[in-house]
């Protein structure tokens, strides 16, 4: 059994290293391949409303996150959240949604890599294996996925200070690719590509609403990543609001500049319509690869923040007894949570081997599992506000009075809404598919939900005595045999 110390994160993040977490996880490879599709479906100001919509509703949530992170700066986030407002149970329920969310992404990413460097070196795809819902995979494919998990894995193990600078430099380079878009179409964009401004009416509004929980997931990286963070608790919570604005500006900037590139038809009919429309508007070829980098960067930096962000949850469940003790050891150099790195590396080392038409699966899955994680969270909010107003509160959001409480009403009334918006017979309701992994990421967490102590109270003091209660079972259970 580790002892205290073998549990203790090192604390090496500072302002940067915690905000480009946040919005790097938040701008992955979403923008780069489903841009086209939300203009067809949209339209450009119908896109770009729902975009900033969606981001309204995320800043809302993270307006929770901000308070209860400063309140409660340890490694985990919804987790210790949770566990102090409901209890051990639903903290579970809480923290196995979310990491659901982030497993989803981590190998929507691992199956992004490929198919984006494929862009770039058309015919790397060799050594032909299966076919996957009409998309044949080939050997070479999916190992530049494999490859890529295997290295993003050993960074992270190596020690989040080294994760960090490696996302701060990869988001520097995306903010680059940014700011080509916005000259590209000033200088090569046409207004009237932008027709139409709307279409599909209120069925199109919600197509693209309803990605908004898989896109802006992320700004929850920095509660993860609290008890690493070497800066005061009321900046934590601070971060997690910029970030989902900074990414919200991100998107909406997208969607304008492209529908600027070309007509909406070409754009549908391209192959990724992002790279083909900034190709255009410097008219290069080599233009859209340059921007296909920038899909990279965007993969890679979605990829490492989320890989820190589930890792860091598992460690939490298992540090309190809710997972397998193993998950909770440090490595004894670097002080990362090694082997939960290693389970969802390996997860993401899986993930190519199911082919491109995975991508359109895991955006869909995850996305309800996250919409439960943050309905939990605000409840939690409303709950800890009102059970122990005098709770430290180093950033408290609407003031001491009803202010907060209105946040916080807002949040649990606008993610069970986004919730419904996937439901059968809704606008933008889920295939089979998507919902066969989800049925299949919940089967795995009720193996672990019943190793979860019922009975113990919310508090403060909740996580020592599920702790406790869990070691004192095993206990009794070792000495029955």
């Amino acid at each position: 059994m580790s002892s205290t110390q073998d549990r203790t994160l090192s604390k090496s993040l500072g302002n940067i290293d915690a905000l480009a977490l946040g919005f790097g996880a938040m701008i992955g490879f979403g923008w780069v391949v489903l841009t086209g599709g939300w203009l067809e479906s949209a339209g450009t100001l119908g896109a770009a409303l729902a975009m900033a919509v969606g981001g309204g509703i995320m800043a809302v949530v993270g307006l929770t996150y901000a308070e209860l992170t400063g309140s409660m700066p340890k490694a985990g986030g919804e987790h210790n959240f949770i566990l102090r407002a409901l209890g051990p149970r639903p903290s579970f329920l809480g923290s196995w949604a979310i990491t659901g969310g982030y497993v989803t992404i981590v190998a929507f990413e691992a199956v992004a890599l490929p198919r984006t460097v494929e862009y770039i070196v058309p015919g790397m795809s060799r050594v032909p294996l299966w076919t996957v819902a009409g998309f044949e995979v080939n050997l070479t494919w999916a190992l530049v996925g494999v490859a890529a998990a295997i290295l993003l894995t050993w960074i992270n193990i190596r020690g989040v200070k080294q994760a960090g600078v490696v996302q701060t430099f990869t988001v520097l380079f995306l903010l680059a690719i940014g700011a080509l878009l916005l000259l590209g179409s000033f200088t090569g964009g046409e207004a009237q590509n932008m027709q139409p401004l709307f279409t599909g009416g209120m069925a199109g509004f919600f197509a693209v609403l309803v990605a908004v929980p898989f896109l802006f997931i992320g700004f929850d990286v920095i509660p993860q990543s609290a008890e690493e963070v070497n800066i005061p608790a009321r900046k934590i919570g601070s971060l997690v609001v910029l970030a989902v604005v900074l990414a919200t500006a991100w998107y909406v900037m997208v969607v304008l500049t492209t529908s600027t590139a070309m007509p909406a038809g070409e754009l549908a009919a391209a192959d990724i319509a992002t790279a083909d429309g900034f190709g255009a508007l410097f008219g290069s070829e080599l233009m859209s690869k340059v921007l296909i980098a920038g899909g990279i960067a965007g993969i890679l930096t979605s990829w490492n923040s989320l890989l820190l962000g589930a890792s860091r949850l598992i460690y939490s469940l298992a540090r309190s007894g809710m997972l397998p003790e193993w998950f909770a050891d440090l490595h004894p150099k670097y002080r990362t949570p090694h082997k939960a790195l290693m389970f969802i590396g390996g997860i993401s080392m899986i993930a190519p081997f199911f082919g491109a038409e995975m991508l359109g699966w895991l955006v869909d899955s995850g996305a309800p599992s996250i919409i439960v994680a943050y309905f939990l969270v605000s409840v939690t909010f409303l709950v800890l506000r009102r059970r122990e107003p005098a709770m430290d509160r180093p950033l408290r959001v609407g003031g001491a009075g009803r202010g907060g409480e209105l946040i916080g009403w807002a949040s649990v009334i606008l993610t069970a809404a986004l919730f419904s918006l996937y439901m059968p017979g809704m606008p933008a309701s889920l295939s089979w598919e998507p919902w066969l992994i989800f049925a299949a990421w919940w089967a795995l967490g009720a193996v672990f939900f019943f190793r979860v102590p019922a009975g113990i109270p919310a508090g403060e003091d909740a996580e020592a005595k599920v702790l406790a209660a869990v070691r004192a079972r095993s206990g009794a259970g070792a000495a029955a045999r």
